[in-house]
């Protein structure tokens, strides 16, 4: 096995590993006890995708899926930052 090989096999693992940890994080949307819960659930998921972009753009060595997944962790990030503010306090805009 040869350095490529095992490049390729250690990205299809980490696209595996961040695949699997955005379907358990589904699952905790689906039923989380608590609108928090399902919160973090979503920022989760939207962290797995950014890493699936991320091994995406190795994969396919072009550097324009990571200005994909930064512009993705941008909207994770306001999104998350939206959804506390609104679950601590009710109101976006005061």
């Amino acid at each position: 096995m040869n350095a490529p090989e095992i490049y390729h096999l250690v990205l299809v693992a980490c696209g595996a590993i961040a695949a699997l940890c955005a379907l358990a994080c589904t699952y905790r949307v689906v039923v989380g006890p608590t609108v928090p819960d399902r919160a973090v659930a979503l920022d989760t998921i939207s962290t797995c995708v950014v890493a699936l972009v991320v091994v995406h753009a190795l994969e396919a060595d072009r550097s324009f899926f990571v200005l994909v997944a930064v512009m993705l962790a941008i909207v994770g990030f306001v999104t998350t930052v939206v959804a506390a503010k609104y679950l601590t306090e009710g109101a976006i805009i005061e």
